[in-house]
Order: structure tokens, then sequence, then C-alpha cells
């Protein structure tokens, strides 16, 4: 099952991720990170609903989310 991991201490919650993930399953969540920003989550009722195309990982400007997409039987790793 595809899903994203957000590395919220790199998260300065630009919401750029917000605005391309074509489910809009990332919001904004209530919690500040260490510097004090707003970061992003998906929350885990959604998490099923991420088809891995890593729209929201290109975007990021601070690398802070990773995309996880298993590999199907036959394709190349």
């Amino acid at each position: 099952m595809p899903r994203i991991e957000v590395q919220e201490e790199r998260c300065k919650g630009c919401l750029l991720c917000t605005l391309v993930c074509p489910k809009k399953i990332i919001v904004q969540s209530n919690r500040f990170n260490k510097q004090g920003y707003k970061v992003v989550e998906v929350h885990p009722e959604d998490m099923d609903k991420c088809t891995g195309c890593a729209s929201c990982g290109h975007i990021c400007p601070d690398s802070a989310i990773l995309v996880y997409k298993p590999v199907k039987i036959g394709e190349a790793a």
C-alpha cells in the first residue's frame, strides 16, 4: 500500500503539498515542530487513499516528505 511519511522537523508548513495532492488527503495539523512551524499530516483513516504519485515529495522545498510505494512483482527494483 502506498503511503507518505512527513519528517516533521523538516516541514516548514508551506502547504505546497496540500495543493498538489490529487486526493486532497494532506492537511495542516495542529502540531508545531521545534522551529515553530505548523506541520502537515495525513489522517490514518485517509492513508489508504494515497496513490503514491509522489507529487507531494517532488514539490516539497525541504524534502520533508518520504513516499513509499510497493514494488509490483515483475518490476525492476
